[in-house]
């Protein structure tokens, strides 16, 4: 191991010596810096030290090709001074390298999603046509939180709908949880970007007249079952994934019950069915070996969505501004609207949070309202 006077003089002329793979000249003024040649041609600058635990340790620093020397003796220096303070350059350097790609880390997010998520396909969805676009090609360390504000604001203009970034946002910041529950990685560069705030409530519940211009639309459907989803959903509350995987089995003619077994908050639960829900179901048509209630006709399989059908049977009944979770509003706000208290439509929807239900508070307070004013027209007097 010739110590030389290293120069970039020198490094241009320095030649591998004969019979040897490769050698290393080292500066006789730098301690531990050098320049490896081997006997291809190929030059590279190192520099070496001693780690805190007495061992020797080496980091490339560039090759000859890529660096001038004077580039290459400055991080030299910079690399031995971090040395001599008691870090340990090459050491940080190989745990960089073993930080994974995102792309990486979304592999194992979407393969743990799988095996308990419900709704597991909305989850690919995202990654794959939000998130691993954009990060899909950086390390886990070069995704930083400005960088990740920035992409969700712009996600924003584009026209996405505030409560999808939301959505968005929750998911690329479970992937670094993930990471780090794993000990893959140990930050998370979306934790802490704002979480922009929005009302994602819809205030549209159908009248009378228009649920049955709705009825007649439907009817006209080229889908056979779509009269018969719609005012299920319209009389139960019940979410569209829960009717279109009804089955037979669920429904308990003479309780007039619908039993499900697991829902969107992960629970059972038994929805009382209504006289006019019953007479829907009363006259479903049943298929043999078909365990499901309301199945595609063609496929005798589940409707996987009817979003085209339904858009078509709004249209129709000039309800262009009507959406399918709409239907189960109308229910909870009929329900509120007659008196039925709060706790009560909350069972019936399903939901777990009285939260949820305290949408509907103003329309109880309607009923209200109008009873108070039965009591004091009652009492007649002009106090």
């Amino acid at each position: 191991m010739p110590k030389v006077q290293l120069t970039a003089a020198f490094c241009a002329a320095a030649q591998c010596e004969p019979g040897k793979k490769r050698t290393d000249y080292y500066s006789d003024t730098q301690t531990g810096f050098g320049l490896e040649v081997r006997c291809s041609g190929k030059k590279t600058y190192f520099q070496r030290y001693f780690d805190p635990h007495g061992r020797q340790r080496q980091v490339t620093i560039g090759g000859y090709a890529d660096i001038t020397f004077e580039q290459a003796k400055r991080v030299a220096k910079k690399i031995r001074s971090e040395a001599v303070l008691g870090g340990d350059p090459a050491a940080e350097k190989e745990k960089k390298k073993v930080i994974p790609f995102y792309r990486e880390l979304a592999e194992q997010h979407l393969a743990h999603a799988a095996s308990y998520q419900r709704s597991y396909d909305s989850t690919e969805r995202m990654i794959h046509n939000h998130v691993l676009p954009r990060w899909g090609k950086l390390r886990l360390d070069e995704i930083k939180q400005q960088d990740v504000t920035t992409w969700l604001t712009e996600k924003r203009k584009s026209g996405l709908a505030p409560a999808t970034v939301e959505k968005i946002r929750i998911m690329f910041s479970r992937s670094f949880e993930l990471a780090r529950q794993w000990q893959l990685f140990d930050g998370n560069p979306v934790k802490y970007v704002p979480r922009v705030k929005f009302n994602n409530a819809r205030e549209r519940y159908l009248t009378s007249d228009e649920a049955n211009a709705l009825k007649l639309a439907c009817a006209c459907s080229a889908n056979p079952q779509l009269k018969n989803i719609v005012g299920l959903l319209l009389l139960t509350g019940a979410r569209k994934s829960e009717l279109l995987k009804a089955k037979w089995s669920d429904i308990d003619i003479e309780k007039r019950t619908w039993t499900l077994n697991m829902t969107k908050n992960g629970r059972g639960r038994h929805v009382p069915l209504s006289q006019a829900a019953m007479d829907i179901i009363s006259q479903l048509p049943r298929y043999p070996d078909c365990p499901w209630l309301l199945p595609n006709p063609q496929t005798m399989l589940p409707f996987t969505d009817i979003k085209r059908s339904f858009m078509e049977a709004r249209k129709l009944a000039g309800l262009d501004d009507v959406h399918i979770h709409d239907l189960r509003h109308s229910y909870a706000s009929a329900l509120a609207g007659s008196g039925v208290d709060l706790y009560t439509v909350g069972k019936l929807l399903g939901h777990v949070n009285v939260a949820s239900t305290a949408r509907y508070a103003h329309l109880a307070n309607d009923t209200l309202m109008a009873a108070a004013e039965v009591g004091a027209a009652k009492l007649n007097v002009n106090w």
